[in-house]
């Protein structure tokens, strides 16, 4: 069993394979948090929270003249409000005379085979039949507030899942001001926070900071995840590296605002409080209603950052993407929109798929431009019919000709927003976000459709569902390209208008779900002006994200070496572009440019038909390459072999499941003159192998030593151990930005 009640002290244990989490139900029906960490077997973790004074923290009434029982000290698995707890609270509640308060009481709990569902929202799912289901419902004896709090246990993948249900069994209305997902209360540290922020066109920049007294907060209060602050965190040890030492992770499943706030107390106490951002919002519980909060996957290693990323790795493809592409072999695509952005015709693109075709590519993606009067980006949105006077024959004929070459086709779709500059704002005004008697702000000259309304959501179910039932289309790209601002919506009373940002979401969710379960056979990949909501829970229908609109190879080197830490690679959106770069103007050699993209789903996005015949023919190699290693690169284990943030190189590896073969991805933006050899040593591998060189490829000029590997058939053959303990001399490469990949094969 992975979940365990123990009677006699009162202590719920969940267990994984290398990892324990405890609670205990103390003598005043609290719920307190114990530990997580290394597996423990056969002990009760209460000793480790001794009853001390601790000076002027209140205590609960029944110790008011004893002391050292304070709620400010305690360890909580969820925190109410106005209790005496001045740290992070979970829940603020507010009852219809304004008094503000929540104390929760152990009420019961069950154990159950299979996972637990979150209402409305995406979660992990049990693909294995390995899940188990903790309830623990506690209750607020004043307000009556009902919390029920869900874990899932994932033994086998060392994942445990955590959410909550809030329900007013009262007879009067509730308001929650604030909601989170969970509390962690962390053994003593020190601890450090990485989080992965950024911005438009240069998401999940790593940073690493020692935690000290005060809180410290990742949140995002733009209704999307968004490019700024990623939802997903770790702390770790001060001595963990990609090897070794403790690590948590706390991946939300949410897709809206967010907010993780980590605050280190007086006592040297660590407290995680994750969930839904509280600023803005509040959400009216009327006698009988429930509220579900997001859901969050934690993992706990001793073994490094490498070890927590591949687990999550794992965990989403097997658990998370509910799409049948979780594990299946994507296309290589090309994507119309740096060769031509709205300036297109039908024969344009059906030349770019000529000359795709002539490559190996497997399928073409039209992007923004096609529907109403879209010929630029102030006009059109929302107005999802094909516009046949610039596809002239329309979209089917279009998707024939495309066909016919031996391509499959994808389209490009923005269901979110809307032009003011549309017959359907001209419809239905009162269908976007906009504030009474204000001008809204705009963003790419376009606002924000109201998704909590009901019938927004039925027009575009139609509108699409319409597209891609009355034409062959085999891929969706999803796009959204601003954030929330002006947040009113037209329908909801002026109690509900703080739920706005919640709701919003909710009908993304109810959106997706619909689209999707209609198409299980279309890849839809998800954009939000690149990386703008990367998160679990758009991965849980999209299997692939477009990870950033930078597609310089260069700077996709920190931006997908941040993502990794959390997503898989299969997920990120990665083309091989025109040089010099649209954003950037930096010339990278193209084997380069394909090194980088081939690290996640590959394409091109560029007018195949300026290319040199030099380029055609290292396009040929670059797509019949992918095509050999794309298994091993996407359902393979990653490995982070240094950091481009601190180093002339950027390198990283995987390695199949069974250890029979292994790739060497190794970029070098900044050349050196007299370079020092670089001996890289590989992970993953099985010491007692022998791995024979199977194939090299290179961008730039390699060093004519490298020729002793080529020349020299003994010189071709290593052990595992002396790959990971000696390591792998790399030969010197020159020019701009070259890189290489070396292929090892178990003989």
């Amino acid at each position: 069993m992975s979940i365990v009640f123990h009677e006699p002290m009162k202590t719920l244990t969940l267990h994984t394979v290398h990892t324990t989490y405890q609670m205990q139900i103390d003598l005043h029906g609290r719920l307190q948090h114990l530990y997580y960490g290394r597996r423990v077997e056969g002990a009760c973790m209460a000793g480790l929270y001794p009853a001390i004074d601790h000076g002027l923290s209140p205590d609960y009434y029944p110790h008011r003249q004893t002391r050292g029982y304070s709620p400010d000290v305690r360890p909580q698995e969820y925190t109410g409000c106005n209790t005496g707890d001045f740290r992070l609270s979970s829940v603020v509640v507010r009852a219809q005379d304004g008094a503000c308060g929540a104390d929760f009481i152990y009420e019961s709990h069950s154990i159950s085979d299979g996972k637990y569902a979150v209402e409305g929202m995406p979660s992990a799912f049990d693909r294995d039949g390995e899940a188990q289901t903790l309830s623990v419902v506690l209750r607020d004896p004043v307000t009556k507030l009902r919390l029920e709090l869900l874990y899932g246990v994932y033994e086998k993948q060392d994942i445990i899942t955590r959410a909550a249900r809030l329900t007013n069994d009262s007879d009067s209305s509730l308001i929650l001001d604030k909601v989170m997902t969970l509390n962690l209360d962390m053994p003593c540290g020190p601890w450090e926070l990485i989080h992965f922020h950024g911005r438009h066109e240069m998401e999940c920049q790593t940073d690493r900071v020692a935690l000290t007294n005060g809180i410290r907060t990742v949140s995002s209060r733009r209704g999307a995840s968004s490019h700024h602050h990623n939802p997903f965190v770790i702390l770790c040890a001060p001595t963990a590296t990609e090897e070794t030492g403790d690590c948590f992770g706390i991946m939300p499943v949410y897709s809206g605002s967010h907010r993780t706030d980590i605050e280190v107390d007086y006592n040297g106490m660590t407290r995680v409080s994750s969930g839904i951002h509280d600023e803005m919002f509040s959400w009216l519980l009327e006698p009988g209603d429930t509220f579900h909060t997001p859901e969050a996957l934690l993992t706990f290693t001793h073994e490094g950052l490498g070890c927590l990323s591949r687990r999550y790795h794992r965990f989403i493809r097997s658990s998370i993407i509910r799409s049948r592409f979780a594990y299946a072999e994507r296309p290589v695509l090309i994507n119309n929109w740096e060769a031509t952005y709205f300036d297109f015709t039908p024969d344009k693109i059906v030349a770019i798929a000529k000359e795709a075709a002539s490559m190996g590519i497997d399928m073409l993606v039209l992007d923004d431009g096609w529907f109403g009067s879209r010929d630029d980006d102030n006009r059109g949105l929302g107005d999802w019919f094909v516009n046949e006077t610039k596809l002239e024959g329309g979209l089917s004929r279009l998707i024939e000709r495309i066909n016919a070459l031996g391509l499959r086709f994808g389209l490009w779709f923005e269901p979110e927003m809307v032009n003011e500059d549309s017959d359907l704002y001209r419809a239905h005004p009162d269908w976007a976000l906009t504030l009474p008697g204000r001008q809204p702000a705009m963003g790419r000259n376009q606002l924000v459709l109201d998704l909590t309304r009901d019938d927004v959501i039925d027009y575009l179910t139609e509108r699409l569902c319409s597209i891609l039932s009355e034409h062959h289309i085999e891929y969706v790209k999803w796009d959204m390209n601003r954030n929330i601002s002006d947040a009113y919506s037209r329908l909801l009373s002026a109690e509900r208008q703080g739920e706005i940002f919640h709701r919003y979401i909710l009908g993304v969710y109810k959106l997706l779900d619909r689209v999707t379960s209609a198409f299980p056979d279309v890849l839809f990949e998800g954009c939000a002006s690149g990386g703008g909501r990367f998160d679990a829970g758009m991965l849980a229908y999209f299997p692939q994200i477009w990870t950033s609109d930078d597609t310089d190879a260069v700077e996709r080197l920190t931006i997908q070496h941040g993502t990794s830490f959390g997503y898989p690679i299969s997920s990120m959106g990665a083309h091989v572009s025109a040089c010099p770069n649209h954003q950037t103007s930096r010339t990278v050699p193209i084997w380069t440019r394909a090194i980088v993209a081939m690290s996640g789903t590959f394409g091109y996005e560029l007018d195949p038909s300026r290319l040199s015949e030099a380029d055609k023919a290292d396009v040929r190699e670059q797509v019949a390459c992918f095509k050999r290693h794309r298994n091993l690169i996407h359902n393979g284990d990653y490995y982070r072999l240094c950091d481009p943030q601190k180093s002339d190189f950027s390198a990283w590896q995987f390695v199949s499941e069974s250890m029979d073969e292994a790739l060497l991805c190794y970029v070098q933006p900044r050349t050196r003159a007299n370079a020092q050899p670089v001996l890289m040593r590989l992970r993953g591998l099985d010491q007692d192998a022998r791995y024979r060189l199977g194939a090299l490829y290179t961008a730039g000029t390699k060093d004519r030593f490298w020729n002793r590997y080529e020349l020299n058939e003994e010189c071709c053959v290593f052990t595992g151990a002396q790959l990971m303990y000696a390591g792998l001399a790399l030969p010197r490469v020159y020019g701009d930005c070259p890189g290489l990949m070396v292929h090892l094969v178990r003989e």
